[in-house]
């Protein structure tokens, strides 16, 4: 429940046209806020679930070859397991990570490990722009986006929203 002026507001609650329209802008402002929140927490959920699904196909794991077989971080995976088998591992962590965000309601804590864990996977995926070429040669180089750039710089708001949602749910844990 948000506030205007110190007072709490229902989402549902009928507006008063009595009111000024100072105060029913911030009512306004205050419920399309409360439904950001939501559209951000749960689309937030619903783009990593997704992609984590989407590891577990031959597709998705040659797709990501490039980015992990290119990272200093990361490609020793490779010489440990097949290209499916990491694609899978990934998989695994990304659909853990958005079913630990989702918990938020139930669990605070849980949310805010999942969040915590999502930043650190966005600043990896982010990290790719300079393991792999991210800028386009062929375009002048930077500020131009390779392919695999185009796709990456996604991730900075992705990143954003898994700082939100950490700051959020930390903010929820007594």
């Amino acid at each position: 429940m948000l506030n205007v002026d110190k007072k709490p507001l229902e989402f549902f609650s009928e507006p008063k046209q009595s009111r000024p329209v100072s105060e029913r802008t911030a009512i306004a402002g205050c419920k399309i806020q409360m439904i950001a929140e939501f559209v951000l927490r749960y689309g937030l959920i619903l783009v990593i679930a997704w992609i984590g699904g989407m590891k577990f196909t031959a597709v998705e794991a040659a797709g990501i070859r490039p980015l992990v077989g290119s990272s200093p971080f990361l490609s020793w995976m490779y010489a440990l397991l097949s290209v499916q088998a990491v694609s899978n591992v990934f998989g695994v962590v990304e659909i853990s990570i958005a079913m630990m965000i989702a918990l938020r309601p139930w669990a605070p804590k849980a949310s805010a490990l999942g969040s915590s864990l999502a930043v650190v996977m966005f600043l990896t995926t982010l990290s790719f722009l300079f393991s792999l070429p991210g800028w386009d040669p062929r375009l002048g180089g930077f500020p131009a986006l390779s392919d695999a750039g185009g796709f990456l710089i996604k991730d900075v708001v992705l990143l954003g929203s898994a700082l939100w949602s950490l700051g959020e749910s930390l903010a929820l844990v007594r």
